[in-house]
């Protein structure tokens, strides 16, 4: 169901009120006051499982080991993400991870070969990750996300704190360097993603997923060739119903 005007200005404008609020805020500090004190019940952390991911789960873990993890399968994962999924759930203790999966029909009518991606990436990650995403988040009012600026160009002006689609969005991490991101995992001995040391530092789907080479950006392995750089999570307005 799509926002009223009113909910997306109000959202707007607590957005920009908070990204102020918090700016220079520690982040594990910045995680506890998004999830126990601002939206306690109302706000999932949005996980692919990937290079990175560890970090914010670990504090989330660290905050409410129910606080929902939204995962989303595609169908298309490396076994390598599905296993240290598991691994990190177990190694964390978290309690709500939800896997979102897209819809069966909707894969047999427009994907039954599974080979939509060759032809159609952006209609790909539509049906398999957005579409998916927006009708699970139909019951939050914010949502945490791993990017960060260093990533990309699509990424550089990345906020702490903004709205879409009448939602908060917050991304605790955006102005970690990856020297940061480093020594955190090591610090508190996380685990890593067995790909990562393949250098594989944006893990998607099998098909769109490629190593990294000395002097890309963490990115460059996604769609390579193509001119698609984002999956559309955060690019269009998650509404669920809009079969975007």
């Amino acid at each position: 169901m799509a926002m009223t005007e009113a909910a997306i200005l109000g959202a707007a404008e607590k957005a920009a009120r908070l990204d102020v609020e918090f700016a220079g805020m520690d982040t594990p500090e910045l995680m506890r006051a998004v999830i126990a004190d601002l939206f306690p019940g109302r706000i999932a952390l949005v996980s692919s499982f990937g290079a990175d991911s560890a970090v914010l789960l670990h504090m989330a873990a660290l905050i409410d080991k129910a606080t929902p993890v939204l995962f989303i399968d595609t169908q298309l994962l490396f076994k390598e993400t599905l296993a240290y999924r598991d691994t990190l759930v177990a190694h964390l203790g978290l309690t709500n991870v939800i896997a979102l999966t897209p819809k069966p029909q909707r894969l047999a009518a427009e994907d039954p070969e599974n080979f939509l991606w060759a032809s159609d990436p952006d209609r790909c990650c539509e049906i398999r990750k957005v579409i998916p995403m927006a009708e699970a988040l139909e019951g939050y009012d914010a949502w945490i996300t791993g990017r960060k600026r260093f990533q990309g160009r699509t990424r550089a002006a990345l906020a702490l704190i903004e709205a879409e689609a009448g939602r908060i969005k917050v991304n605790p991490l955006a102005h970690w360097p990856a020297d940061k991101i480093t020594g955190y995992l090591d610090a508190f001995a996380l685990p890593r993603h067995p790909l990562v040391a393949k250098g594989y530092l944006s893990i998607g789907c099998i098909p769109c997923t490629s190593p990294v080479k000395p002097g890309e950006d963490p990115r460059a392995g996604r769609w390579r060739e193509r001119a698609k750089v984002e999956c559309g999570l955060h690019t269009l307005p998650l509404y669920a119903g809009a079969d975007i």
